[in-house]
């Protein structure tokens, strides 16, 4: 590279990566250098378009290719030094170069070891122990400290500190050879199931939303958000609501998600009359939702697609009530706070019509039809993402605002890539820690002390779980932590009675505080950014609005919301649910449409409590204790200023 390619690379460090799970910070890329990096990421699209058609590899050896053209490319994006990229620059690319020389190596040589009866060489167990190096170190570069502290920490425990431990946790240790031999050559290893998933499911799904994104669909997205909720009290916010899900629904990506739509819909409440803190909190918990939203819901719902072998068009179908439940929580506690602020809607004229804003980006759902039909055809979500990104080009066309070129393909698969690189390198790492439960057994191990601890008590287990989803998100990103979970506590959740697409369901959810619960929450402390607001204030703003996510899961384990019984009982709970979730709302606001007395505000809580009890008789008496209350709260005290205020001006 000349001098004049490189000197861009050498600026300071400005760039924050909030492509995907994590806030950190990345090279700032220009020059020969961007170029190389975008062909480098436009081939990585199409190797994996290609592989997951009508190319044929073998598993281990895709997922090598997959690791070194991910690492590749992450080892150029973020730098040894942050504050001075340009002295480790060079350092920077050996490493990117030696991490996709080590994933040849088995691509070349997995068949000589095979002939060998499995039976390593030095040179094969020299190229493992360097990728496992590799691999840790991006990861720390990319998402942190945590991860590559737990895989340190379980290698650790693999190999020495087991013996060291008593009771059911000794564990007598493997040789180093054996190690790495599992970790580089064997299906539990970094290129293992994890990496599959990674390699497949996750990289197609993240290059659809790539696709979409580039084609439009996220002005579309904000603009129908925008006509649908303009026009009521809180518009802004129950915009941001809308706009998030609907985005959430391709991105993924919770980050992503507040990025995408925080940048326009947090100025306009601010502008509305929202304090800063609470728009960012409404942004960061709309985003959270976003991956809990069909079709895509973030790279967790392949995972446990994989794990359960439950079809993930099964897993898409019967989240659909929970993840609107949840929208819809939210928006409850944003109607509240607009009365209670004596909020108005948007102006007429800042609302566009809403048959005008479909006659502009109709074309957009043509694309999500493609891909649902695809999957109802049991077509695999690999070839139906394809058959959708596919669709996306050709209905671009159909509008001549939206129509994509040549260019605009090869930026789509470039982003695509890119935006895929912290989260396979989340998953590629998470690999080390699936490959060392399995080999000293420690789900089972873990599994019986929870089921001991607990007293066999499914509650309390659930309690447990919450309790361990709390610690583990102020330190890892939400895909991360799921795994996490879900490998040591989803077989406790099943020997205690609850279904296995229940348990993970519900630590899915769980997963996701790590977006919104302070010390440290990704997408609220985004959204603060946007904000201009206090990241910790924010954070709590996000909590509560995101009350719902505590909830829901509940009602997943204990009730048929998923359709596993009656059609009416599902109907049943979900509507008990959500009066349930409303009551809770005016818990926390302590209003509706004038100031909730002090001794009726707890029993609201009673009343959301009864309703999310599993049985029908507490939910009716729920229901019926808040209409109770609802009815002495109208009968008596006085209606608010705000409220007046609103009434008063028509």
């Amino acid at each position: 590279m000349n001098e004049q390619a490189e000197k861009p690379v050498d600026q300071p460090l400005t760039d924050l990566d909030l492509s995907s799970e994590s806030l950190t910070i990345k090279r700032n890329l220009t020059g020969m250098t961007a170029k190389i990096i975008y062909w480098i990421a436009v081939a990585t699209s199409l190797f994996h378009l290609w592989v997951n058609t009508i190319g044929i590899m073998p598993e281990i050896q895709r997922n090598a290719v997959h690791y070194g053209l991910i690492l590749l490319m992450g080892y150029v994006i973020y730098p040894l030094s942050k504050r001075q990229p340009s002295r480790t620059f060079t350092f920077d690319v050996f490493l990117g170069i030696l991490s996709f020389a080590v994933a040849l190596y088995l691509v070349f040589f997995e068949d000589a070891l095979h002939a060998r009866n499995e039976v390593p060489l030095m040179i094969d167990l020299v190229a493992a122990a360097v990728a496992l190096v590799l691999m840790i170190e991006i990861t720390r570069r990319s998402a942190g400290y945590l991860i590559p502290v737990l895989s340190i920490l379980f290698i650790s425990y693999a190999l020495f500190l087991g013996k060291y431990l008593s009771g059911l946790w000794n564990f007598p240790g493997i040789t180093v050879e054996r190690l790495l031999y599992r970790m580089y050559f064997a299906p539990d290893g970094i290129f293992g199931t994890v990496a599959s998933i990674s390699s497949t499911f996750v990289f197609l799904f993240v290059l659809f939303a790539s696709f979409l994104l580039k084609s439009g669909a996220g002005d579309f997205i904000l603009r129908l958000a925008t006509s649908l909720m303009g026009r009521t009290v809180g518009g802004p916010a129950k915009m941001a609501v809308f706009g998030s899900g609907l985005m959430g629904s391709v991105s993924g990506s919770a980050v992503a998600n507040v990025v995408g739509t925080g940048s326009m819909t947090i100025p306009m409440m601010i502008k509305t009359g929202f304090k800063p803190k609470f728009a960012g909190g409404v942004e960061a918990a709309a985003s959270t939702g976003g991956q809990l939203m069909p079709p895509i819901m973030g790279a967790g719902a392949f995972i446990m697609a994989q794990w359960t072998q439950i079809s993930y068009l099964h897993i898409v179908a019967v989240s659909f009530i929970p993840a609107i439940m949840y929208f819809l929580s939210v928006a409850f506690i944003v109607h509240l706070e607009a009365q209670k602020m004596g909020l108005k809607p948007m102006e007429k004229a800042d609302i566009p019509r809403f048959w005008e804003v479909m006659k502009e980006g109709w074309n957009f759902f043509l694309s999500i039809v493609v891909l649902m039909a695809f999957l109802l055809m049991d077509y695999t979500p690999t070839y139906s993402a394809c058959a959708g990104i596919a669709a996306i080009v050709v209905s671009s066309w159909f509008n001549k605002k939206t129509r994509m070129g040549f260019k605009d393909i090869l930026d789509a698969l470039a982003d695509g890539a890119k935006n895929m690189v912290t989260t396979a390198v989340i998953l590629l790492c998470a690999g080390i820690i699936i490959g060392i439960v399995l080999i000293v057994a420690m789900g089972i191990k873990f599994s019986m002390i929870i089921t001991d601890i607990s007293g066999g008590s499914l509650f309390i287990t659930i309690c447990f779980i919450l309790i361990a989803a709390l610690i583990l998100g102020m330190g890892l990103p939400v895909t991360a932590s799921y795994i996490t979970l879900a490998v040591l506590a989803a077989p406790a959740m099943t020997q205690l009675g609850a279904g296995l697409l229940n348990s993970h369901l519900l630590i899915f959810w769980f997963s996701q505080f790590a977006n919104v619960t302070p010390p440290i929450c990704l997408a609220a402390y985004t959204a603060a950014g946007i904000a201009g607001s206090r990241p910790f204030e924010t954070g709590m703003q996000g909590w509560k609005l995101a009350s719902g996510i505590y909830f829901i899961p509940l009602l997943i384990v204990y009730s048929p919301i998923l359709f596993e019984g009656s059609a009416v009982a599902a109907i049943e709970v979900t509507l008990t649910g959500l009066c349930g979730l409303f009551s809770f709302a005016i818990l926390l606001e302590g209003f509706y449409r004038k100031k909730v007395n002090i001794f009726l505000r707890p029993f609201f809580g009673v009343a959301a409590a009864m309703m999310f009890w599993p049985e029908m008789v507490t939910d009716l008496l729920g229901v019926a204790l808040c209409a109770v209350l609802l009815a002495i709260h109208f009968l008596t005290g006085r209606k608010s200023s705000g409220q007046a205020a609103m009434e008063k001006t028509g």
